[in-house]
């Protein structure tokens, strides 16, 4: 079996072939921020079960992928994005094919004067000073972070200026198309005082090979700023999906995040939320669907760290077959942070015997004046609503779909976009007639 040690030697080889690759096409700064990322790369290495936050989550199978990094002249021609569209939506698109921005693929609506959405290779071609100014994610701490410091090439950067509305929801579509690629995209999110935005960040695939997208996303949200935010990852099933997500909250800041898990072999998302000023509100919302040997790890930690804030947390689990999944959601209240109020919640529901799910709640106080709750739940289907249903005349397989979309209802009606919230409606409901077909088989 491949060791991490190996791994680690492997991408070290990579990242030297890439910055061969850029042939200069890169500032010094930028180049600078690469080699520091990949030297503590390095001197991290890849997690294993001996770390606490990766202890129900194995890379055994990552590390025995060769990933290489896709070049622009290897992205294969991909013209028929209407297949990944959302129905029936009006959005500012931006598109990306593994990888690397597709000006001709994308669609731009008339936005505001005030906001700037670029793609972000240029940007580092030019200034790569960015990465230090606007980097919330902490250093030398998460070797995927240092990964995706190391080889991103593009990504997207996002600036609405001070009171400006963005009413056109902002879209960013990630393709693969080639297997044996790795990608490492890049999302800097900035919402200045007083203004409002939506954003959407979908991932799917294009093709049934392996590949790896390894996302470090970074939102910056300003004081009595709103940013709502959806991500909806349904890559096929021998991809393996990474991500991280940092986000700043100003003074009496709103930010709502919702994040589907319903495709990838394995999948991990950490979210840090940091609340440093007063009379934030902070939501976390999340629905994981997974079947056959799926894994899903969602880890989160809402950092209360001034006073008069509130946060809200509600992950939701289906899982089915042999399915396994992690949740670890910790809320931080540091010691001037009076008068938190926190909620949070984790309900699962395991359509198999067979299927696996380790969740910790955790609560972590300092402060002396605070409401905080948390609870976690683990079931099954409830056989006498179940047996109700087929007294009314419903049959056993229809009865378990009509009770499971209800479970994961909870979740998808909390999207405030309806032709969103209509697809990934769909998306569950084929996805749960499938694995409670085959329960009932």
């Amino acid at each position: 079996m491949t060791q991490p040690a190996e791994r680690t030697a492997w991408y070290v080889e990579c990242f030297n072939d890439f910055v061969r690759s850029l042939n200069g096409a890169s500032s010094p700064q930028m180049l600078s921020q690469r080699k520091k990322a990949i030297d503590a790369f390095v001197e991290l290495g890849f997690p294993t079960a001996r770390d606490e936050e990766w202890r129900y989550t194995s890379l055994a199978t990552l590390l025995r992928q060769d990933f290489g990094v896709a070049s622009k002249t290897d992205v294969a021609p991909f013209t028929d994005v209407d297949a990944w569209r959302v129905p029936n939506l009006q959005s500012h698109l931006l598109v990306f094919v593994d990888g690397h921005f597709q000006q001709a693929l994308s669609s731009g609506l008339s936005l505001p004067g005030g906001v700037d959405v670029d793609n972000l290779g240029s940007l580092l071609k030019k200034n790569g000073d960015v990465c230090d100014k606007w980097s919330l994610a902490p250093r030398g701490e998460d070797a995927f972070v240092e990964l995706n410091t190391a080889f991103s090439r593009d990504g997207v950067h996002v600036h609405v200026g001070e009171g400006v509305c963005v009413h056109v929801p902002i879209e960013v579509l990630f393709i693969a198309t080639s297997p044996s690629v790795a990608v490492h995209p890049r999302l800097w999110v900035r919402v200045e005082e007083g203004a409002q935005a939506t954003l959407i960040e979908r991932y799917v695939s294009a093709s049934e090979g392996a590949h790896l997208t390894n996302s470090l996303a970074e939102f910056s949200v300003g004081e009595n700023a709103h940013l709502d935010h959806y991500r909806v990852q349904n890559e096929n099933r021998a991809a393996f999906h990474i991500a991280n997500l940092h986000v700043r909250e100003e003074r009496h800041s709103v930010f709502r995040s919702t994040c589907f898990t319903l495709g990838s072999g394995l999948t991990r998302n950490h979210v840090h939320t940091h609340l440093v000023g007063e009379g934030v509100d902070s939501t976390l919302n999340g629905l994981y669907l997974v079947g056959g040997k799926q894994h899903v790890d969602n880890h989160t930690l809402i950092e209360h760290a001034q006073p008069h804030c509130q946060s809200h947390e509600f992950y939701k689990g289906i899982l089915a077959d042999k399915s396994t999944g992690v949740f670890r959601g910790q809320i931080l209240v540091h010691q001037a942070a009076q008068k938190t109020d926190a909620y949070q919640a984790n309900r699962n529901l395991l359509l198999s015997d067979r299927a696996e799910i380790n969740t910790k709640p955790q609560l972590e106080i300092y402060a002396d004046d605070v409401k905080c709750s948390h609870g976690a739940t683990i079931g099954q289907l409830d056989e006498d609503a179940i047996f109700y249903l087929r007294s009314r005349g419903i049959g056993r397989a229809a009865a378990r779909q009509v009770l499971t979309r209800a479970f994961a209802g909870e979740v998808v009606e909390r999207i405030r976009l309806e032709p969103l919230r209509l697809q990934l409606e769909d998306h569950v409901g084929e996805r749960l007639e499938g694995a409670i077909a085959n329960r009932v088989q």
